[in-house]
Parts: structure tokens; C-alpha cells; sequence
């Protein structure tokens, strides 16, 4: 009998068990299962992640991972798109899909048929993935040598993983799944079976389907349908801006990095994004827009792209005010307090709404305002140093994490407000199955900042990562559709400028780290990216400069 010290959720107390040897972890969840709140789709078996048919052979500890976290959340997805591309397979024949991106709380999905897919066909679709569902059809994992793999990826015209394959993946097997005949490689764990997908729903969308499912911080129920619009055509000019770079898999940027061609990709990257801020400067001025709101995610690089739309619209004849929202906080002894008891600075009543309606729309009026600043040494708003005016032809730009809330701004007349919602959405995937999470370039961007600026280690960038991500939750994704517009931060490059500076942070995890696991994961994924080592060729007023270092706009 192997001893087992199992933990059933994070952060939980252990609970001792006996096994006999060999049982497969799987069978372990079966005898908990009363005590698992969420569905549990992977382990951690002495802090190394593993399917659920690993089998206990030494005593160990073994921690439980459901789709509450993102490594389980990728897990369920991926094995939800395995059964997906099997039952289109089943109902249309051999129909080429590509997962595009992650929009509407699923993966939006194009289907390669002629004409748009029907509702009929949607729902033959559905049915054919529940019925493997209720069967619990097993998935078969194989592993294969690498010349055996390649021979499959160029009969089956996966032209894309080919060339990825023969450039950047050494190994020399590689692991490939299988369903009732149907054959794919993921980049990550799938879960044992179909039987473990038993949330999700397909939609008809445009001109593909929406395929969701529950996200991180709903990991029991799909979370209420909102048809995100800005996010969908975000997303399809991106696209455009692909065509224009010629990078739609990451081999295609591979080849053009190999081929010493990344000079020119990050000018033509860059001056894209220039083009996109003017054309909003361009709609402020047209649309006469007193005061422009700026929110969104961590290290979507408000900071920047706030600054560089100030030179924009001064390029207009417009002289724009920059400023935040901390110099509003209310004093500390009411800042409220979270379910912890500590003080919650990111709660929209931390801010002094009423003085900062009051002031702003004073400042329209064209009167002298006495603007506070906040001594966070004292926790108190000091007065008398900022005294304020702006002329008619001038405007505020205000970047915060509620900017986009119209609680913040409830008391200025709604014709005056232009508001705008940023961050990196990742359109280029892998490859037409495997798309990248733009919640991990997030985490990139901001790992490779908090080690340069603020003296933060990669494990202490994981660790928080749950925290900043329900603050979004709570505070920023649910007003990006109040957003005229939406500014997609996204360079197709900079992965491979971050990977860089984050491989070696990631390495630095031991495996006694309870982020171990994470950084392992980020560590295979950025082993797929060649590197871009030459960074002194991206300019200084560069979104990616905020995080890795040299930008005009932050110390």
C-alpha cells in the first residue's frame, strides 16, 4: 500500500490515504468525489502536473486540479476541442476547423465548408459531443517518434505543425491523442475521457460557432451569454493586420525571425498600432469629446498607449490633460475593506467619486480647481498644490481601473465621455487547433515587469496571478462593453522578445515551489517561440517597452 497525502482543493489541509500500488489517480477522485466543489481535471503529484490516469507507485502528495485555476481551464478546453473536432469529423465529413480565439466566454471557431454553418448542422454537432459524453469515450494518448509523427502531419495537411515540428521541437517522440479513430496533438494534458466535459454549450456565431464552457471564476456553470461585438471585430482586424504581416501560425513567425526578418515585422507591427491610435484621436476630435476613459486588464499597457494618444491628439490641435484616478482615493480610514478584512484599493468606493465629478465638471466649465494629490505616506489627500484650469479647446485623458464604469463617472453628461477598453488579444495560435491564451501573455508581460521594476520574482508573479485576475473580474471585464472603442495592445512579435527575459526567471522555480507547475508549463510553451535576442531594434514609445524596459513614457 502506497501513503498519499491528497489536497482537494488549493489551499486546502491534506487528508492521509492508503492505496493500493499502481492506482491510476483517477480512481482516487472517484472515492472523494462528494468533496470536490469543482470538476477535477488533472493532479499535481509532488508538485509535478499529471493526467488522471498516472498511477500512484510511491508514497507522495498529491494535490487536485480543477478547472478553477488556468492550468485546469486550459485542460478542460483543449479536451473539450478534441471532442468538438471529432464530432465534426462525424457530422460533415472531413471539415477543416481552426480555433481562432478566445472571445464570448468560449473559442470562436471557424469551420472550412462552403457557405456559413447552418443551425441544423450546429445542433447535429452538439448532440454527436454529448453523445461522447455520455458515453464517456476514452481518450488514447500514444506516444510516437518524431519521423512517424511528421509522416502524419503532412498525410492528414497540417502544414502548419509540420513546419513548427521540424523548426523549433527536438524531442524525439512526441505524444499524440486519439479518440474512436480521430488523431490530434495538443499542447497540453487532456483529461482520460469525454465524460469529464459535462458543462458546455455550442452556438452559431457570425460566420463559425461559439464553443463555451465555464471560466476560472465561474468553474461550476457557463457564465451568462453576452455577444462581446468590439471584441469579435477586434479580433478581425487583427486578422487584418496578419495578412499584412504574413504571421497566422507561430511557425510563420519562426521562419521570419530564422530568416532575419524581425526588423521589419516589429516596424510594420508598429506602425500599425500608430495608425490605429490616430484613427481614434481622429474620432474624438470628430465626435468633440471632452473626456476620454481609459481602462483595462493588467498589463494591457494603458500607460503607453494613454501617452501615445495624447500626441495624437495634439497632432489634432487638441491639447489634452493626462491624469489618474489615485489622487482621488478617499481618505484611508474609509478606504472599505475586503472579505479578509484588509484594505481594498481596488473597490470602486475606494475613490471619492463625488470630488471627482465635482472636479471634473468644473473643469469643463472652465473653472480654476484646486485638484488634490494623494500622500500615501499619510493615507490622506493634500490640497493647494494643483491648482487647475483648461481652456475650451482642451481635453482630460483619464486612465483607471474603473474608468470604464460609469459609477465613476455617473455625474458628467454622457455627450462629453468617450471611453476606451484596452488589451493584448492574441489572434496567432500555434496552429488551427491550438490558439494562445492571452491571459498567459498577460501574465508574461507582467512577469518579465515585475522582475525589471519592481524587484518581484517569477514565482511571486504566479502567486498573485489569482488575485489580479478576479480584480478583473470583478472590476474591469464586465464594463469593456460600455467602451466606444476597443485598442487591441497585441504585437504578434513579442512573445518572442519576452521569452528572452522570462525563460530564465521560469527556470529559476524549483520544484518544491507550489508554482512550479505553472512556471513548467510556461516553459514548454515558450520553447515552441524562437527568440528574438536583438530588442534594441523596438522603439522607445513601444506598448512592449513598458515591460521590458527603455520606454520614453515610463520611468
Amino acid at each position: 500500500m502506497m501513503k498519499v497525502q491528497l489536497i482537494t482543493e488549493k489551499g486546502g489541509e491534506p487528508r492521509e490515504l492508503e492505496v493500493p500500488h499502481g492506482t491510476p489517480i483517477g480512481e482516487i477522485c472517484k472515492w472523494v468525489q462528494e468533496d470536490l466543489p469543482y470538476i477535477v481535471v488533472a493532479a499535481k503529484a509532488d508538485n509535478r502536473l499529471v493526467d488522471l490516469e498516472y498511477q500512484v507507485i510511491r508514497n507522495c502528495t498529491i494535490e487536485l486540479v480543477d478547472i478553477s485555476s488556468q492550468a485546469g481551464n486550459l485542460i478542460y478546453q483543449y479536451s473539450l476541442s478534441f471532442v468538438f473536432l471529432k464530432a465534426v469529423r462525424d457530422v460533415l465529413g472531413n471539415v477543416e476547423c481552426e480555433i481562432e480565439n478566445a472571445q464570448n466566454k468560449g473559442l470562436y471557431i471557424t469551420l472550412q465548408m462552403k457557405g456559413r454553418p447552418k443551425e441544423e448542422q450546429v445542433r447535429r454537432i452538439e448532440a454527436r459531443m454529448w453523445e461522447m459524453v455520455v458515453e464517456d469515450t476514452p481518450f488514447l494518448i500514444r506516444r510516437i517518434p518524431r519521423d512517424e509523427y511528421l509522416a502524419w502531419t503532412r498525410e492528414d495537411g497540417r502544414d502548419e505543425l509540420t513546419r513548427l515540428i521540424e523548426g523549433a521541437w527536438e524531442a524525439d517522440e512526441i505524444f499524440r491523442y486519439e479518440i474512436d479513430g480521430y488523431k490530434d496533438m495538443f499542447y497540453g494534458l487532456l483529461t482520460p475521457s469525454a465524460g469529464y466535459l459535462k458543462i458546455f454549450e455550442l452556438r452559431k456565431y457570425r460566420g463559425g460557432v461559439l464553443l463555451r464552457f465555464p471560466q476560472t471564476n465561474s468553474p461550476d456553470r457557463i457564465p451568462p451569454y453576452r455577444d462581446e461585438k468590439k471584441m469579435f471585430y477586434a479580433f478581425e482586424e487583427q486578422s487584418e493586420w496578419d495578412d499584412i504581416l504574413g504571421i497566422h501560425y507561430l511557425a510563420d513567425l519562426n521562419d521570419a525571425i530564422a530568416e532575419g526578418r524581425e526588423r521589419e515585422l516589429i516596424q510594420l507591427s508598429e506602425a500599425l498600432h500608430e495608425k490605429k491610435v490616430a484613427e481614434i484621436a481622429d474620432l474624438i476630435k470628430k465626435e468633440h469629446k471632452r473626456i476620454v476613459l481609459i481602462a483595462g486588464p493588467s498589463s494591457s499597457g494603458k500607460t503607453t498607449f494613454a501617452r501615445r494618444l495624447c500626441i495624437q491628439l495634439a497632432v489634432n490641435g487638441l491639447r489634452p490633460m493626462y491624469m489618474g484616478t489615485d489622487d482621488y482615493f478617499v481618505e484611508r480610514e474609509d478606504t472599505p475593506l475586503d472579505e479578509k478584512g484588509e484594505p481594498d484599493y481596488e473597490n470602486l468606493s475606494a475613490i471619492d467619486i463625488e470630488l471627482f465629478n465635482d472636479n471634473m465638471n468644473a473643469l469643463l466649465g472652465g473653472e480654476e480647481v484646486d485638484m488634490p494629490t494623494f500622500n500615501f505616506l499619510t493615507g490622506h489627500k493634500e490640497f493647494g498644490k494643483r491648482l487647475t484650469r483648461i481652456d475650451e479647446d482642451q481635453l482630460i485623458v483619464i486612465e483607471g481601473i474603473h474608468a470604464l464604469n460609469e459609477r465613476l463617472t455617473e455625474f458628467i453628461p454622457k455627450d462629453e465621455k468617450f471611453k476606451i477598453y484596452i488589451s493584448p488579444l492574441t489572434q496567432l495560435n500555434i496552429d488551427a487547433h491550438n490558439r494562445i491564451s492571452t491571459t498567459d501573455e498577460r501574465m508574461l508581460r507582467r512577469m518579465v515587469r515585475d522582475y525589471l521594476y519592481r524587484g518581484h520574482d517569477a514565482a511571486e508573479t504566479i502567486r498573485n496571478w489569482p488575485k489580479v485576475r478576479r480584480g478583473e473580474d470583478k472590476n474591469i471585464f464586465p464594463f469593456s462593453g460600455e467602451a466606444d472603442v476597443l485598442f487591441n495592445s497585441y504585437h504578434v512579435y513579442e512573445i518572442s522578445v519576452l521569452r528572452k527575459y522570462a525563460y530564465p526567471l521560469l527556470r529559476k522555480i524549483k520544484r518544491d515551489q507550489p508554482e512550479y507547475t505553472d512556471a513548467q508549463r510556461m516553459l514548454q510553451f515558450l520553447a515552441f517561440f524562437n527568440p528574438i535576442e536583438n530588442d534594441s531594434i523596438i522603439v522607445n514609445n513601444s506598448i512592449l517597452r513598458e515591460f521590458i524596459g527603455g520606454s520614453v513614457f515610463v520611468d
